[in-house]
């Protein structure tokens, strides 16, 4: 690769917009890991809350609930900071907002689903740490999570000028 097609590519992948992406990700995983930590911390050990409902909805594994309640916590943060700093989409009219909000949730609760699956997969399966295993799933989570932003939610339109 010559220095020319290097520029290009650098431009292309490390520009303003993928860098504030990646700090706001980092500080979004940051909150998701604190909350997660926090909540894990303060289920272990319970006899799941004694409610069947939440046995069965979380397959009796406290940390599915924790990560639920962190993912909540985040993905309010994660809309709010991605909206108005990393793409800057400046649209506040309700309909638009509606939109967006309904868009990210989709996105974020597809995301949820496959971070759930794989932290059952990776902490009951293959035996690994509850924070090893919220870290990896983590780094897929913010990938996944840029491109339906990218592509999907906060496109670029004459209505966010």
């Amino acid at each position: 690769m010559d220095n020319k097609n290097l520029k290009s590519f650098v431009y292309k992948f490390l520009n303003k917009e993928v860098i504030l992406y990646i700090i706001f990700g980092v500080l979004t995983t940051l909150v998701n890991l604190v909350v997660f930590t926090i909540c894990n911390r303060a289920f272990d050990g319970t006899i799941f809350l004694n409610s069947d409902f939440l046995s069965f909805l979380f397959f009796d594994k406290p940390y599915l609930l924790s990560n639920t309640i962190a993912w909540i916590v985040a993905v309010v943060f994660a809309f709010f900071t991605n909206k108005m700093f990393v793409f800057q989409s400046k649209s506040f009219e309700i309909k638009n907002l509606l939109k967006e909000l309904a868009s990210f949730l989709g996105a974020r609760v597809f995301s949820l689903i496959v971070e759930q699956i794989g932290l059952f997969i990776l902490i009951d399966k293959v035996l690994l740490n509850e924070l090893v295993s919220k870290i990896i799933l983590g780094i897929v989570v913010v990938i996944l999570n840029y491109f339906f932003s990218k592509l999907f939610i906060f496109k670029k339109s004459k209505n966010n000028s």
